[in-house]
């Protein structure tokens, strides 16, 4: 709009001078002209210089895809899956994340029940309450809650067959051993953590993982720094990553480690090993740079940033200076919560899948005052 202010300006300026029968006229308004295009070519040298090919890639338009395979698959359920939310802090974010979570799970034909948990005591007994509660089909709690060893004895609370987050024990271990089934037979997928699946899914998206490599080495020769090592997140996402061939830095406040699976991929899961590079020498290195920061006063160096890199942020504040990053990066992600709802979503699918065999509940049969059988209604 400027350009064409400008253009304007400059073409009325000569044409003025044009018109005028006197010559100093024509000179003055020359002169005015050559300044006009002078001003003209520095702007436009300086829009160019801010020109960036970076990409900012909203978590919603990512979500998308997901959340319509979530619709289509709830339609083929007799009646509608129920999911409760354990809500036992205060945390504006987590409030947030439940309300979102609830629109979309309402919007998409479940049952959602959010339960706000005044004394956090209470919380243990809520979650076996929702275990035995057969029209509960899946449960999420919204941690952290006590932010210690607690929080962990909490998580195996959950009933495996209700554990939305993939969370529990035997979720987590199958995960760290690159694991990706419950039975022999392969039919029974283990759950994953729904926060790091959703990274993994956004990074697919992004085209990050390579589709000519086989299954389980698609980021091989990829770098990752992840900030974070929760037990919730950073952790989990590491080794889902390392197990998908990346080696990954994992950035914690005491120190720094790295997941890999060694050269040539040559072991079947992920090894983790001390690091003794700085910060700003793995994230120079890296591909692909996570940040899961709770903390507004954090910013990521954005000095750091390998020119090209690929950016995601999962914390509720923005980790990212976004403006500066948009001059570095190649794609930006700076926020993933509605991926993460549909990963839940999913999730809370499949273990209706791992329970029945298929999405329909299979019908059980009763005897009648005769002796015979019939279907039943439930």
């Amino acid at each position: 709009m400027f350009r064409r202010y400008l253009f304007k300006s400059c073409t009325s300026t000569l044409l003025a001078g044009i018109k005028s029968s006197k010559a100093g006229n024509i000179v003055k308004s020359s002169s005015a002209l050559n300044s006009a295009l002078r001003r003209f070519s520095v702007m436009s040298t300086q829009q160019q210089s801010m020109a960036t090919p970076c990409k900012v890639v909203p978590a919603s338009k990512i979500a998308q895809k997901y959340l319509k395979d979530v619709e289509q698959l709830t339609s083929k359920l007799d009646k509608p899956l129920t999911l409760v939310g354990l809500l036992a802090n205060d945390d504006p974010a987590a409030k947030l994340y439940a309300n979102w979570t609830g629109k979309t799970a309402s919007k998409l034909g479940f049952n959602y029940k959010l339960v706000e948990i005044p004394q956090k005591d209470q919380l243990e007994e809520e979650i076996y309450q929702a275990n035995r509660d057969d029209n509960v089909d899946g449960m999420i709690v919204y941690f952290p809650v006590f932010g210690d060893r607690q929080d962990q004895y909490l998580q195996q609370c959950v009933s495996i067959d209700k554990d939305v987050e993939g969370l529990n024990f035997q979720y987590i271990s199958n995960m760290y051993h690159n694991v990706r089934f419950l039975d022999s037979d392969h039919k029974k997928k283990s759950i994953l953590p729904c926060t790091p699946l959703a990274v993994v899914k956004i990074l697919e998206y992004l085209g990050v993982y390579n589709n000519l490599l086989d299954y389980g080495d698609r980021l091989y020769g990829k770098t990752v720094t992840i900030i974070n090592r929760s037990e919730i997140v950073g952790r989990p996402l590491a080794a889902l990553l390392a197990n998908d061939g990346a080696t990954v830095y994992s950035v914690d406040i005491n120190d720094i480690q790295i997941y890999e699976r060694g050269d040539g991929l040559r072991l079947k899961q992920h090894q983790v090993k001390e690091c003794t590079k700085s910060l700003e020498e793995c994230a120079k290195s890296s591909d692909i740079i996570i940040t899961g920061v709770p903390s507004k006063d954090y910013k990521f160096p954005t000095e750091y940033i390998k020119r090209g890199a690929v950016l995601v942020n999962f914390s509720s504040e923005k980790n990212f200076d976004g403006e500066a990053v948009k001059q570095v990066a190649s794609m930006y992600v700076p926020m993933i919560g509605k991926v993460t709802i549909a990963m839940l979503l999913r999730n809370l699918l499949r273990l209706r899948i791992n329970k029945y065999g298929s999405l329909e509940k299979p019908s059980e049969a009763k005897n009648d005052d005769n002796g015979e059988e019939e279907k039943s209604e439930n």
